[in-house]
């Protein structure tokens, strides 16, 4: 007997953000995002990575419901969602929480442990009693592990460590017993001896609570350790995606061989080739066809004139490149791929 199709916990299709930038007489847009879709399903980790001002943290405002999008959908369990007030935002919320990228910024520094996440289960959970609500705190400190609880409810953010606050800002999303977590670099601010353990957390909870998470990050090899597929977005649009093991090791867009190459450090490119071409395009005023083609080793008069189309390059495997096309379109036999990061320097595998 085949499987029951799965129903995604958070869908989105063709999702298109466009800000509006200039005075009176000089209008224009700024192409944050075009065409983003994606699903992820419950016990699911998708990983969307890019250079910063890709357009990650957008897509993630666009599902928070915190921007309204230009253009596209989101479903939450099937279900269309278009945000419209502050009490629809809340019920949101309950199913839909993120966790942001600075853990001192996003907790208020003159309130205590027992007071933030005491706060947000009085937001969520409005019937509870005060035994009740402190119980409730309790068990969110050790779901994030942060115990002895007596050690840590009564303190302060600034006397927490960078690591212990961001499990301060996990435990507060859960209090919303949410379906989907959108966690926005959560670890990129953290020493490195953190990094690890909070993302373990985040798999134990994707894996005990059923939790979907879309998890935003430049650190491709992050991705690769905890992610079940991942996305690659460059200047707004989607460039490839399939899962982790498969991107990150066998990657077939230019741009995902470049910056699987450049790790540890994606936001510095650091091939000769890449160099000589510059930075990334404006978003005002983007280039015609393939976004990447001004930096691209391999681009063509075709990569110049006209967008490429999404091809399947292996099971599962998509990407959105002429070198794996033919003229009209058509899925060919990929043929330059280890080209591009031996024109662009010497390559290395994910570490």
């Amino acid at each position: 007997m085949s499987a029951e199709p799965v129903t995604p916990a958070i869908r989105a299709q063709g999702l298109t953000k466009l800000f509006r930038v200039g005075g009176f007489g000089r209008r224009r847009q700024v192409h944050a995002v075009e065409d983003f879709s994606l699903d992820l399903n419950p016990r699911e980790v998708v990983a969307l990575v890019g250079e910063s001002g890709s357009g990650k943290s957008t897509v993630a405002r666009l599902l928070a419901q915190t921007l309204p999008a230009t253009a596209g959908t989101v479903e939450l369990t099937g279900k269309p969602v278009r945000v419209r007030s502050g009490r629809q935002l809340r019920a949101y919320c309950h199913d839909v929480q993120m966790i942001f990228q600075d853990p001192f910024g996003s907790l208020n520094a003159i309130h205590t442990v027992r007071y933030i996440l005491g706060r947000a289960v009085s937001i969520h959970h409005p019937q509870l009693g005060r035994q009740e609500r402190t119980a409730q705190i309790e068990a969110l400190l050790e779901k994030v592990r942060l115990t002895p609880v007596a050690r840590f409810i009564d303190k302060y953010p600034h006397e927490l460590s960078g690591g212990q606050r961001q499990r301060i800002a996990i435990a507060r999303t859960l209090a919303a017993s949410p379906k989907v977590l959108l966690a926005d670099e959560p670890i990129s601010m953290l020493d490195v001896s953190m990094r690890l353990g909070i993302l373990n957390l985040l798999r134990d909870l994707r894996d005990d609570l059923g939790l979907a998470v879309l998890y935003i990050t430049h650190d491709v090899a992050s991705a690769r350790y905890f992610a079940d597929s991942t996305i690659v977005m460059y200047a707004g649009r989607i460039v490839e995606r399939g899962d982790s093991e498969t991107v990150t090791q066998h990657p077939a867009h230019p741009y995902t061989q470049l910056l699987v190459a450049s790790a540890p450090d994606p936001d510095n490119l650091t091939g000769t080739a890449i160099q000589e071409r510059g930075e990334p395009p404006s978003l005002i005023d983007p280039p015609p066809g393939c976004r990447f083609h001004p930096r691209c080793p391999l681009a063509t008069d075709l990569c110049r004139s006209q967008l490429p189309p999404t091809v399947a390059v292996g099971p599962g495997h998509l990407a959105a490149c002429w070198a794996h096309t033919d003229a009209a379109g058509a899925p060919s036999v990929p043929s330059a791929s280890a080209d591009v990061v031996t024109a662009a320097g010497t390559a290395g595998g994910v570490r």
